[in-house]
């Protein structure tokens, strides 16, 4: 790889960092993210379901959000398998490569470095997905482990330390699923490395630019918090 290539990469490293950290941990022009927010209204989710005897839909919502990982976590791992059967298929690439114009083409070894580093990126996803599946099925559990609605008076401080587990361990497992999707996301950007490294930073900071508003400037936030920041 030449300095374009590695500047480019450089720029993709930590344009994934930093919105992770702004969206995870900190405010973005003294306004919180649309993830924060959210992490909020599922510990109000967890109180009000607390004082529920009968737990059917919060159990049906549980399953709504491992069925939705599931989902990514298969994908991803389809994905991970077509870089590999990329890789296999390197000499019928170049071969389209090479009816392609000049700004398509580049060397053999860049290429499989391109194509590895998406994989990478799938595997990551998939492995964050992997985990987040598993941590809602420990929340469901975690869920069922809470006392019934008429049993909170005989024991506040326990009931209250259950239903701190339930909500830390949901956080966590919506935390792992939103740093899997946006690897997806940002896989988007990746494929602008395969015309050239200009391209694959503006690609970046396209997509980084729609997530940055999702999370800040969207209608979505404004239906959680418009008055809250």
């Amino acid at each position: 790889m030449n300095t374009p290539d590695l500047v480019a990469l450089a720029v993709f490293i930590t344009l994934w960092i930093g919105y992770s950290w702004i969206t995870d941990r900190a405010r973005l022009f003294d306004r919180v993210s649309l993830t924060r927010a959210m992490s909020s209204q599922r510990a109000v989710w967890i109180r009000n379901a607390m004082h529920r005897d009968l737990r059917m839909i919060d159990t049906q919502i549980m399953a709504g959000l491992q069925n939705g990982t599931a989902f990514f976590a298969s994908t991803s791992l389809l994905a991970l398998g077509s870089c590999f059967a990329l890789l296999g298929a390197t000499e019928q690439v170049f071969a389209i490569f090479n009816d392609l114009p000049d700004v398509f083409r580049g060397s053999r070894a860049g290429f499989e470095l391109k194509v590895g580093g998406l994989a990478i990126i799938f595997g990551y996803a998939f492995f964050k997905f992997g985990w987040s599946y598993r941590l809602f099925n420990y929340c469901t559990i975690l869920l069922g482990a809470m006392p019934m609605s008429g049993d909170i008076h005989k024991d506040p401080a326990g009931a209250d330390l259950a239903a701190d587990k339930v909500i830390r361990m949901n956080i966590l497992a919506a935390k792992h699923f939103n740093k899997g999707l946006r690897a997806i996301f940002l896989s988007i950007g990746y494929l602008g490395w395969f015309v050239s490294p200009y391209l694959f930073i503006l690609t970046t900071a396209g997509i980084m630019i729609v997530l940055v508003r999702r999370q800040f400037y969207s209608e979505a936030r404004l239906a959680v918090l418009e008055n809250l920041d």
